[in-house]
């Protein structure tokens, strides 16, 4: 009975220390969710496929999960308890396979989900002169990543009615009428800023990966170290 006992709580200790790291770890993804989206405020009359946007919300929500679960599993690993155990791995399984998922989906359909957001952003220039917000918010995008248009410059040609009228956040040079802008496109230098500003983010998605899988697997050998316990105990 002692050396289960023991066992029991060497596994019990190791399971708290995992999920107070995943919980800590769920705290900075949404610090950083957070961060992200004070930062492109700006941009937030923009439709969530424009890759910032779409990135702070995908932040804050893992984050917010990750707590949660975390939370769980250090609760479940100090009270020892055989339901909270088996939920937290549940959730965490279920949590687990959903990632995958989002990223063999990602990985296998990209290209499709590149031209749908980019599709989404082109549909919503159609209101740049009639919602202020949108316009404000498209010209902040366009003077900080020098940029035009969603995939190129004449993507504001129906938008202006003309075949060379170019917004004037658009313009090389200050000028009246602007007819020539950066040839750039915005949804791919947002994308490039994104992945340039976030390769911590992803190592560090990647050691909550592992916390993930470590978490799940000590939390089921606790589970089955309180069973063989309380057998002794009968």
């Amino acid at each position: 009975m002692s050396a289960t006992r023991r066992c029991l709580c060497c596994v019990k200790y190791l399971m708290f220390i995992f999920n107070l790291v995943f919980w800590l770890g769920g705290c900075g993804l949404f610090g950083v969710g957070v961060w992200l989206t004070f930062k492109q405020a700006e941009f937030s009359s923009l439709p969530l496929s424009f890759p910032s946007l779409s990135a702070a919300n995908l932040l804050l929500v893992a984050g917010g999960l990750t707590m949660v679960i975390g939370f769980l599993g250090c609760l479940g690993a100090l009270k020892e308890q055989r339901c909270l155990l088996i939920t937290f791995f549940v959730i965490l399984l279920v949590l687990v396979v959903t990632e995958i998922t989002l990223i063999v989906i990602l990985n296998v359909f990209h290209k499709e989900l590149d031209e749908k957001a980019q599709n989404d952003l082109k549909e919503g220039l159609k209101e740049y002169k009639t919602n202020k917000a949108l316009q404000n918010s498209w010209d902040k995008v366009q003077i900080m990543f020098k940029c035009c248009g969603v995939t190129n410059k004449t993507d504001w040609f129906p938008v202006m009615e003309s075949t060379s009228l170019l917004p004037q956040s658009c313009c090389l040079n200050e000028q009246r009428s602007c007819t020539r802008g950066w040839e750039e496109s915005c949804y791919e230098k947002a994308r490039k800023w994104l992945v340039n500003n976030n390769t911590a983010v992803l190592v560090f998605g990647i050691c909550i990966g592992v916390v993930q899988i470590l978490a799940l697997v000590f939390s089921m050998l606790m589970y089955c170290q309180i069973v063989r316990a309380e057998k002794y105990l009968d």
